[in-house]
């Protein structure tokens, strides 16, 4: 079977006209501003946080609802060992226990439908 040109352009825009013709989905971004842990907070090894976030206006449809939390130290995201993973974005507040973490200056990221960072705090031993 041999195609010619005519042929492929008209298959290419049957496609096209079938793509722009299905339903368009809005789908809004959350983007919940982290609260707590406060700028210059101090968190201990081994104790039990509680970490806030706004969740008071959210949008209609939150395209993920299931959030985690991640230490980020020097501009880096430890994506290998999240804080917290799982929980509803909409809850706004979640107690974790702070792990086993070199010691130093952090910040939280919380992703879920989009990600946000908090303030910076430290976490000693």
């Amino acid at each position: 079977m041999k195609f010619s040109l005519t042929t492929f352009l008209f298959t290419i825009l049957s496609l096209f006209s079938i793509v722009s013709a299905l339903p368009v989905v809005r789908r809004d971004v959350f983007v919940p501003p982290l609260i707590t842990p406060a700028e210059g907070a101090v968190w201990k090894i081994g104790s039990t946080q509680t970490v806030t976030w706004d969740a008071s206006n959210p949008p209609a449809q939150i395209t993920n609802p299931q959030g985690t939390l991640y230490f980020r130290k020097d501009e880096l995201i430890q994506l290998d060992n999240p804080l917290a993973t799982g929980f509803d974005i909409l809850l706004g507040r979640l107690n974790v226990v702070v792990p086993e973490i070199t010691p130093g200056v952090y910040q939280l990221v919380l992703l879920g439908d989009s990600g946000n960072d908090g303030p910076s705090f430290t976490v000693v031993a």
